[in-house]
Formats: structure tokens, C-alpha cells, sequence
């Protein structure tokens, strides 16, 4: 049996635990736990099915190509051709990793070692490991001082430092997960080459790298001074942490609103790390005062957060509802590690309480279950559809996280304090402690309780520590048949006793149905019974690009949209929004909908979201008094007809300072800068920024932005339209030439001499 290592059985073995912020609660090592039959292992076995559908050689081709050798195999296609070349392959190593440990599968350990041995090859030159396209080229210019960045670029390379961030959380997930010594040597290795990189650099000049996107580095850096004890990487930890977001967090402020979402988490992430390893108490409540924002305020009921990839406003979730971009998979993913990571610094239950709500109805939900692929946007738009990846085709960032996720599954059922053992979630598996070895039994949540059984014992008196869930009002406990004598301590249930082989603990876990709004306390509801988030399938019809294809926004599902006046509402009043729901006998977790504002939706079924897929869906349902729903029917189909025909209309469309769709729209800038007011982004320039276009026969361009009477100039492939303001309007509608061609064109926005552009924030190519 391989030994699989904890950063923190590092950071006592050299020697500097007390420093450190003390880890009141301690995670079992992922080969600990092994899952049993439920969901969850269903998706865990699809996963591997999935890992090992991915061809290792061409995910390895960057590397190959980048250390100068020859690949055996072509890049795939996607993100992996067009700038972000060689991020899956880093992922695919932590998946690797987490699922070896998880399962000892020999398949995915061949795999794994094949995969190591091949990126030593590239790494054993001068120590450099990545994919990034013409990565040395930048580098170069970093190290002497040229820098160039953008959120969303450095040196004109798609964020390089998140890219690289990639392949570092690889190495070290290879080496304390799955145990692999030569990663470690790796890891170490190219740390050193980072630190060559920068090491003539001043701190002002990191930071202003810090302004591209670079994903965890700091935490990675953090994690390889817990590995050796050398402080000269827990210097570089520090001057990677983007000090620009740590700031206004030391001072407890929220000035998160149309900040790329995913940027941010990492960071937090590495101040965390940083603060726990260090023992740093003004990180660490920085850590604590982000997470209870973006949970409390910025979150929907599934536990993700985020529109279009970045955070919305506090006070309004509307456009949130409306979007086909919905919460991200990759921010949840990263909200569960700081998660775990403040629970095992405060053992406060609330954080699992959130954990298990996101493991439940966002994680859970965004593997299709029948045809493998992952989700990128989770839509709370009602009765639209989510895209899944397929293996050859989609490469993007939820997918690189996708496939971690089910190998990790089981890190967070069971924890320990001291010598007492705790039961987090309710999750069907097996624990192998010392000697103690423990089985959860359960039809959970179907059938709302757990068993516990002792199949080892150790011989000793421990305690029992059951998490009371936030959701749950009255747990009941038995031991063997009998009454327990349980106490409740800081939200657990606690028996302690002398156990022995056999004993079985029975739990109780009544559920009852709840309603919550949005964050902004409007009247749109969101029903859960007990932790599970409850949803209604509404149709299957023109789900387009369900199934993702190799495009660069294959991940978005652009197929028509239902008009929001189209899907039902709940006529009703707040005090009573409970009763319009009823259980369905003989169907467990499902409730029928009633009282609705669309005859057709009478009726309809709500079971759990993450029992959906393939299909559109409703999560949200708006409420209104019967007085209320007859004004403000005609005003929601106005503005959907509106927002309907301006979508049907449309051939492309980018909005302006958001990544994701500029990268799919391969900007180029310079002297040019993006901002948000009002969680609506823009962008501007003294020189220019252009697109790359695709929408044949159009006629027209509508573009938005905010009006301060500055003026633009518009050309397309060189050709220019004019010079245009926005006025009062806020949008100007521009003619495109009949001899213009629009198959393929570059659109571009320069100032009046010497002057600045408007800020742009929405660019429409229309038919």
C-alpha cells in the first residue's frame, strides 16, 4: 500500500507548527474513505470512464513541444490550441492523483506514471515545465522587467500564470496525494525556475503581473515551503498574493461586484494557506470575511455563485435569473477547498452545513450521469438547459475541475478531533482509521438517516460527534436498538463510549420543506427539502449544442431562450408560499407544485435538482399576489419580447471586459483597460482594441456603452464606418456596408485623436 502524505504531517516534520494557525479538526487522506453504492460512486466510476477516454500524448503535446521535443500525438482542439494550451494536462494530474488515492484503480496508476514520466522528459533540460504557447519568449521579458498586463492577458499570451498555476498544483497533488516522490523533485524544481524568473523583479513589479489572472500560485508556493521548510518559497508566496484584493478583505471590505469570480477564490485560497502556515490571524479573518460574503450575499440556493463568470450585485439578482451564463462550476469547486480549509481552523459547523449544500446541488449535478461530461454555467434562468463537454472536443476550465471533482467525493464525510472521530456527511461508505474501520449505510436523502457501524474497533473510549444539520430540527440517536446517551456540543451530536465490533448507530434526520429567496430578499423562491435543492423539469425541446463541440463558446447554451412570462409564477402570498407545495405518495423527494400563474405548469413535479439532466429546467419561481401578476404580466412579456427579438436577431455578441467572452473573440489591445459600474462591464482605450468576428450577411452592429459624449471610431477589416457616440440612448445602431464581407472580420475601436473611447459594454453583429 503506497503512503499518502498531508501538507500537514509536512509542516510538523519540519519543524514550524508553531507558527501556524492550529488545525482544530483534522481531514482524513482521500485513500482513507472509500465510497459505496450511491450517486456519488455512480459518478465516480463515470469519471474514470471519462479520464480515461482523454488521450495522455496529445494533452501532453504542449509540453512536448514547449521542452522542444517531438509530441506523439496533436493538441486537441479547444482551449488546448488557441492560447491555453497544456491547463487540462495539469488538471488531468490531479485527477489522476485524487482517483488513485480514492481507488487504487491500476489503470489510473499506470496512467498516472506514464503521465509523470513523460513531463519529466520535458523538465529535465533547465527545469521548465509548461504548455504555454512560446512560453520562454515571455518569460524573457517578464524576468527583464517587461510587462505587459491585462486581466485577462500577460504579454499577450491568455493568462500564462494561470495556465502554468496549473501543471505546479499537479506536481504537488501527484506527490502528497498519490505519494509519487519524483513529483515532488518536480514541484521543487520548477518553484526554483519561478523564483530565477522574478528574482530581479521589485515587489511593485509582481503585483502589476498579478493583474493577469494566475489562478492559486501563492498557495502552491505556500504548499512547497510546508513541503521543505525553506522560507525562500514562502517568500515568493508572499509576493504572489495579489495585494490589490487582500487589502480592501484586510479591512473588511466587499468591493467584490463585476470582479471575475474565479480569479479572486484562488487567491483567497493562498492567503489562507499563507495565514495558516505562518500563523497570520489578519489573513486568516480576511480568508473568513470573503467567504462569509460571497456565501451569504453573492450565492444562489445550489450553492454557486457568479454570472457570466463574475459577481453580480448584492442588491440584485435579476439579470443573474435571466442569464444562460449562470454560476460557474469552477468557482464552487474552489469555494469547497477554502471551505475546507477554514472548517479545519474554527471546527465550526456552519461551513459544512454550506459544504454539503454545493457537494449536493452543484457538484453533484453537473456530471450528466448517463453520458459522461461536465458543466460549465449552471443556468438559473427558467426553462433553459445546460451544455455538457464531451471528451475530445471540450477542453475548458470546469472540465479540468470536472474531472477532480468525484475523486474527491469522499475528503470531507468524516473528519477527526484528536481522538474522537466526526461525521460530516451522509454519504454511503467505508472509513479505514487506524484501527477503527467504520461503515455509513444509508439511502440518503431518499430516505432521510444514516447507519453507522463499528466493523473495527481500536478497544478504546472515543467520541462520536454526528453533525445536527442546519436543516434538520430534531436528530434522534440510537446505539444498538437503544436510546443513546448523546449530548449536543457546537451543533454535533456526541456519544462517547468504549465501541466495539459491531455496534450500530442509528440516525434520525427528519427533513421538512423550506423556501429562500435571493440574496436580495426578493420575492423569488427556491425550494429545498432538507439540504437537497428541488427543481421541475420543464421540456427537452431545442436543447442546441447540448452536447459541446470544439467552438470556443461550445460551452454555452445558446439555444433559444423560453420567455421568462412563458414559464409559471406562484400566485400566492410570502406567509404562505409553503403550501403550494405537496408531497407526491410513493415518490420520495417529490413534491407537486400548485397555485401556479400558467394553467399548462398545474401540477408540475419539483425532485432534486441534481436528478435533472438532459433537459430544461425551473429552480426559481417568482411570486406574486393576484393583483400583482396582473400588471405585471404584460410587462414581462413586454421586455422578453423585446429581449427575444434582440437575441434572434443576433449573429454574435461579445460583452465588453468580461474574459471569457473577449478570449472567445481573441482580443487584441493596447493602451486599453476594463472596468464594471453597476455590475455592467466595459472596456476603453487611448489606442484601440479590435475582435475577431464571425457572422455571415449581417447587416447591422449595435453597440452600447455609457454615455459621457466622448466619440469611437469604428472599422471593420481595416475599413472604417465612422466616427459614433451613444448620446442619451446609451446605444448606437451602426450600417455595415453592402461591400464589406462579414464571413470572418476583425472589428476595431479606436478614439478621436488624442481623446479616450466611451466605455463599451455590449457589442451585437445583427442579421
Amino acid at each position: 500500500m503506497k503512503k499518502f502524505l498531508t501538507l500537514t504531517a509536512f509542516a510538523l516534520a519540519v519543524g514550524f507548527s508553531n507558527a501556524q494557525i492550529p488545525q482544530k479538526v483534522g481531514a482524513f487522506k482521500i485513500s482513507d474513505v472509500k465510497l459505496t453504492e450511491s450517486q456519488f460512486l455512480k459518478n465516480q466510476k463515470s469519471d474514470i470512464h471519462y479520464i480515461l477516454g482523454l488521450d495522455p500524448d496529445r494533452l501532453l503535446a504542449p509540453y512536448m513541444k514547449e521542452a522542444g521535443l517531438t509530441p506523439k500525438a496533436a493538441n486537441y482542439s479547444n482551449w488546448e490550441n488557441t492560447g491555453l494550451d497544456g491547463h487540462i494536462g495539469g488538471h488531468y494530474l490531479s485527477a489522476l492523483s485524487y482517483m488513485y488515492a480514492a481507488t487504487q484503480n491500476p489503470e489510473i496508476s499506470a496512467r498516472l506514471d506514464y503521465f509523470l514520466s513523460e513531463l519529466k522528459k520535458c523538465q529535465d533540460n533547465d527545469g521548465y515545465l509548461s504548455g504555454v504557447p512560446g512560453g520562454r519568449q515571455i518569460w524573457k521579458e517578464l524576468h527583464d522587467g517587461n510587462i505587459r498586463a491585462g486581466s485577462f492577458g500577460l504579454n499577450d499570451r491568455w493568462v500564462p500564470l494561470y495556465n502554468i498555476h496549473k501543471i505546479y498544483a499537479g506536481l504537488r497533488d501527484a506527490y502528497l496525494i498519490a505519494g509519487k516522490q519524483e513529483a515532488k523533485t518536480m514541484l521543487i524544481k520548477l518553484s526554483d525556475w519561478m523564483i530565477s524568473v522574478v528574482e530581479k523583479l521589485s515587489d511593485d513589479e509582481i503585483q502589476k503581473m498579478l493583474i493577469s489572472e494566475h489562478g492559486g500560485l501563492n498557495e502552491t508556493f505556500a504548499d512547497v515551503y510546508a513541503i521543505t521548510g525553506d522560507k525562500k518559497y514562502l517568500k515568493i508566496a508572499h509576493q504572489f498574493s495579489d495585494k490589490k484584493m487582500l487589502d480592501p478583505l484586510l479591512k473588511g471590505e466587499d468591493n467584490l461586484t463585476g470582479k471575475h469570480a474565479n480569479t479572486q477564490i484562488p487567491k483567497v485560497i493562498g492567503y489562507k494557506r499563507i495565514a495558516d502556515l505562518e500563523g497570520l490571524p489578519d489573513w486568516d479573518k480576511a480568508a473568513k470575511f470573503f467567504w462569509d460574503v460571497v456565501i451569504k450575499q453573492r450565492s444562489v440556493s445550489i450553492g454557486g455563485n457568479s454570472m457570466r463568470e463574475h459577481f453580480n450585485p448584492t442588491n440584485d439578482f435579476s439579470a443573474l435569473l435571466a442569464s444562460e451564463q449562470g454560476p460557474e462550476s469552477c468557482n464552487t469547486y474552489n469555494m469547497l477547498r477554502l471551505t475546507k480549509m477554514l472548517y479545519q481552523t474554527t471546527g465550526e459547523k456552519n461551513y459544512m452545513d454550506y459544504y454539503e449544500r454545493a457537494l449536493y446541488n452543484h457538484i453533484l449535478s453537473i456530471l450528466n450521469p448517463v453520458q459522461g461530461g461536465f458543466v460549465y454555467f449552471t443556468p438559473m434562468r427558467s426553462g433553459h438547459y445546460r451544455v455538457y463537454s464531451q471528451p475530445q472536443t471540450s477542453m475548458w476550465c470546469c472540465v479540468g475541475t470536472g474531472l477532480e471533482n468525484p475523486a474527491r467525493y469522499g475528503e470531507m464525510i468524516y473528519a477527526y478531533e484528536g481522538n474522537d472521530l466526526i461525521v460530516n456527511l451522509f454519504v454511503p461508505s467505508v472509513l479505514t482509521w487506524n484501527s477503527v474501520k467504520i461503515s455509513q449505510q444509508n439511502n440518503f436523502p431518499q430516505t432521510p438517516s444514516t447507519d453507522i457501524v463499528f466493523e473495527e474497533t481500536s478497544g478504546k473510549n472515543f467520541a462520536l460527534k454526528i453533525r445536527k444539520p442546519s436543516w434538520c430540527e430534531n436528530v434522534t440517536v440510537s446505539v444498538n436498538n437503544e436510546n443513546s446517551k448523546a449530548k449536543e456540543e457546537n451543533g454535533y451530536i456526541v456519544i462517547s463510549r468504549k465501541w466495539k465490533k459491531g455496534d450500530k448507530v442509528h440516525v434520525d434526520l427528519p427533513m421538512h420543506l423550506s423556501a429562500e429567496t435571493t440574496p436580495d430578499g426578493k420575492a423569488q423562491y427556491s425550494f429545498l427539502y432538507g439540504p437537497i435543492v428541488l427543481a421541475a423539469k420543464t421540456g427537452t425541446d431545442r436543447q442546441d449544442g447540448m452536447y459541446a463541440d470544439d467552438s470556443r463558446g461550445g460551452h454555452i447554451a445558446n439555444g433559444p431562450q423560453i420567455p421568462l412570462y412563458q414559464m409559471p409564477a406562484i400566485i400566492g402570498e410570502k406567509n404562505s408560499v409553503l403550501n403550494h407545495l405537496k408531497p407526491v405518495e410513493g415518490k420520495p423527494l417529490t413534491f407537486s407544485l400548485t397555485g401556479l400563474s400558467l394553467p399548462q405548469f398545474e401540477g408540475m413535479n419539483l425532485v432534486p435538482f441534481y436528478s435533472l439532466y438532459e433537459c430544461r429546467y425551473q429552480i426559481y419561481f417568482p411570486l406574486y399576489s393576484s393583483e400583482e401578476w396582473a400588471g405585471e404580466k404584460q410587462k414581462i412579456a413586454d421586455a422578453e419580447k423585446a429581449a427575444i427579438e434582440l437575441e434572434q436577431s443576433t449573429l454574435d455578441k461579445i460583452f465588453c471586459g468580461e474574459q471569457q467572452s473577449e478570449s472567445d473573440h481573441f482580443i487584441s489591445q493596447n493602451y486599453s483597460w476594463n472596468g464594471s459600474d453597476g455590475g455592467v462591464h466595459w472596456r476603453t482605450t487611448r489606442g484601440k482594441f479590435s475582435y475577431e468576428m464571425k457572422a455571415p450577411n449581417a447587416k447591422k452592429i449595435l453597440v452600447k456603452g455609457f454615455n459621457d459624449w466622448r466619440k469611437f471610431q469604428l472599422s471593420i477589416s481595416g475599413k472604417t464606418l465612422g466616427t459614433f457616440g451613444f448620446e442619451s440612448k446609451g446605444e448606437v445602431v451602426i450600417d455595415i456596408p453592402s461591400d464589406v464581407s462579414t464571413d470572418e472580420f476583425t472589428l476595431e475601436f479606436t478614439p478621436e485623436k488624442d481623446k479616450e473611447t466611451p466605455r463599451v459594454s455590449e457589442i451585437r453583429i445583427l442579421k
